[in-house]
């Protein structure tokens, strides 16, 4: 019989599987970071910087006021401890997982998307004209290898060159790899052996089961508890390998099956995940933070509706651009749609909401303090609030 867990239960070992409801650290240095990357596997990263970079942000969550060179060290110089690579979508990934990650890159080189097979039929010989580059100039960005070729003009977005099919492709399959992103969020390529600890490339190969078991206990290690969609969403792996992945790490003692009180579907535990007697969580979650990977697991353990609306028009947003949610106690308690001015120095509170049962005058004093928080860590001296949302007149007061 699958054991049970009160959904308290359950959402308390979701949060402190995360990282959330400890004291934060008085300073960050090396080792605190490591413990996080060891604890969630991966940073997402995004291409918005209207408050902060996402991969940036979930480091700040669990941690607080940290210097962020660090994770730009991890990254881009030896010895890394991340690597650029397709986790839960672009990723900066433990770089313990490459070898597990080496089927997604098989089956990306079997599998080359339009654009480069395109680019390879009408141009034969031209991988290895890139690969030359690469090891003659990396690391390089896409636009600083020579491509006479026009470029196609039918994509609203991208309109890539063929060299950044090509080296997408390459970097793709694991043939190249990326060294780091420019001050302009390009990425940086160049050959693997310069980028990738000597010890992981030496890694021996996975069998892709044994992968599927590798990416599936550290998903179930970060979430704690967690359905099958969850385990199989947050490195985007299929679900009926990772049913199988499942099965086995049950079989093994890695996973128990659970029933969570109020949440529909099965569930399983991580063996050593910690359940809380209390939690307290304080903490501004990005829309990109592994927290709030799987929208159904965030509305199943904390009744909590969530969607980025970036991609919304604007008069049809209900929250605002890039909302966070904001954690206070075991649930969250606000969202707030935000904005760095740099040039001004303001974090911006461009919309803020209350989340239903929560107490505004408690919620309204806490989020003030974390947005202090976020805005002496970005280098900023002051919040403003503007007037939307429900919370808005409480927390103007407290900023």
């Amino acid at each position: 019989m699958p054991g049970r867990l009160t959904l308290r239960q359950a959402r308390r070992i979701a949060l402190a599987a995360q990282g959330f409801g400890r004291r934060k650290p008085a300073s960050v240095g090396p080792r605190q970071l490591q413990a996080e990357i060891d604890r969630l596997a991966q940073f997402q990263i995004d291409s918005v910087n209207v408050a902060v970079r996402a991969h940036l942000m979930p480091a700040f969550a669990r941690l607080g006021d940290y210097d962020t060179a660090l994770l730009t060290r991890a990254w881009q110089r030896t010895p890394r401890r991340v690597f650029e690579y397709w986790g839960h979508a672009a990723s900066l990934v433990d770089v313990t997982l490459h070898p597990a990650l080496r089927w997604r890159m098989r089956r990306y080189a079997e599998r080359p998307w339009p654009g480069v097979q395109r680019a390879l039929q009408e141009r034969p010989g031209y991988v290895g004209e890139i690969l030359a580059e690469v090891a003659a100039h990396g690391p390089v960005t896409a636009r600083q290898i020579a491509d006479d070729a026009e470029r196609a003009r039918d994509h609203w977005g991208w309109n890539w060159s063929d060299a950044k099919h090509v080296l997408e492709h390459l970097f793709s399959t694991g043939a190249v790899a990326i060294a780091g992103r420019t001050a302009s969020f390009e990425r940086l390529y160049d050959l693997p052996e310069r980028v990738l600890p000597p010890a992981v490339l030496a890694a021996e190969e996975l069998s892709e089961p044994d992968a599927y078991d590798v990416l599936i206990a550290r998903a179930a290690r970060a979430l704690g508890v967690a359905d099958l969609g969850a385990l199989t969403d947050y490195f985007y792996l299929r679900r009926a390998d990772a049913r199988a992945s499942v099965r086995r790490l049950t079989q093994a003692g890695l996973l128990e099956p659970v029933e969570v009180a109020g949440v529909a579907g099965e569930h399983w535990l991580w063996h050593q995940a910690r359940t809380p007697r209390a939690l307290h969580a304080q903490a501004l979650v990005s829309p990109f933070d592994s927290m709030v990977f799987q929208r159904e697991r965030l509305e199943g353990l904390f009744a909590t509706h969530y969607r980025i609306e970036i991609y919304t028009p604007a008069a049809q947003r209900r929250h605002g651009y890039y909302v966070y949610l904001f954690w206070h106690g075991e649930a969250p308690a606000a969202r707030v749609d935000l904005k760095a001015d740099r040039a001004a120095g303001v974090l911006i509170v461009q919309a803020s909401w209350l989340e239903e049962g929560a107490d505004a005058v408690v919620t309204a004093a806490a989020l003030a303090s974390e947005l202090h928080a976020m805005a002496i860590w970005l280098g900023l001296n002051q919040v403003v609030v503007v007037p939307r949302g429900d919370l808005a007149a409480a927390l103007a007061h407290h900023c």
